[in-house]
């Protein structure tokens, strides 16, 4: 089976981990370095200042935590990125495949992924579980935000949105780069059979805890990665996160594992004025 982590960073452990990605605000993609102007990261849990089940980096507002706590910690991951929080895109999501494409910076609704070629704009989508995917082309400036959940990902929201950026800003797949952000992996993500049947074989197995059901472990990131290859973006610029929503609970907020009370990430992208490269 293809290994969609490869290209990314060094897979840790919470035995391994260490003290600075513990305090951390967030992480920055390796794909993505080499270009002097972009902004494109993943937010942690870590480094805000809200308490309880949202503690601490809590990125969502209808999450139940305190507005004003949420407004503060956005502030601080804009602040540690330097992003004008003026300058975000986000999108009420609703498990779709409607994209947007952002013009200006705002709140929208009913969108589950983002485009744009404008400078000072940040595309953000925000997870707890689902799949952040990002997506850039360095000819054209032009870059993508994806959430992929299990709903997106059947309907094909990467291959619609990559589709869409060659449309709009004749980017070329074999060009782009592409990140997936962290979810929640196949050994935490069991779903029922009329779930996993809304993908191709190979992307699910019969869970080994459910002798008597039928429960299948859905492998998300293997199924979008297969979308970015599918959509021309060649293996060698396809970077995944070695982590999980679930299991490394130091890191990241779950809904799964939280039972629906916890925080959320978000997963931005975007380039800066006057820092093309």
């Amino acid at each position: 089976m293809e290994n969609p982590a490869k290209n990314s960073i060094t897979p840790t452990t919470p035995n391994s981990v260490t003290s600075s990605l513990r305090t951390e605000r967030y992480i920055v993609p390796d794909c993505f370095r080499p270009y002097h102007g972009l902004i494109a990261l993943q937010s942690t849990r870590n480094g805000g200042i809200s308490d309880g089940a949202f503690s601490s980096l809590n990125l969502g507002i209808n999450t139940g935590d305190l507005e004003e706590r949420v407004h503060k910690n956005i502030m601080r991951l804009c602040a540690s990125a330097d992003i004008n929080p003026e300058c975000m895109v986000t999108s009420r999501q609703v498990h779709g495949t409607e994209i947007l494409l952002a013009e200006k910076p705002g709140n929208y609704d009913g969108y589950d992924a983002l485009i744009t070629d404008k400078k000072n704009l940040f595309l953000c989508i925000f997870t707890a579980d689902c799949y952040p995917v990002l997506i850039y082309d360095p000819r054209h400036h032009a870059s993508g935000a994806v959430h992929a959940g299990w709903k997106g990902s059947a309907g094909g929201i990467v291959i619609k949105t990559i589709d869409a950026m060659k449309k709009r800003f004749n980017s070329l797949p074999e060009e782009c780069l592409a990140y997936i952000g962290t979810g929640i992996s196949h050994e935490a993500y069991e779903v029922g059979r009329e779930v996993a049947q809304e993908f191709p074989a190979g992307s699910y197995q019969r869970s080994p805890d459910r002798n008597n059901e039928e429960k299948y472990l859905l492998n998300l990131a293997l199924v979008n990665y297969r979308q970015l290859l599918a959509s021309g973006i060649p293996p060698s610029n396809i970077e995944s996160s070695p982590f999980c929503s679930v299991r490394d609970s130091y890191l990241f907020f779950s809904h799964r594992r939280d039972q629906g009370k916890t925080g959320r990430m978000v997963s931005l992208i975007g380039v800066n004025q006057g820092e093309r490269t």
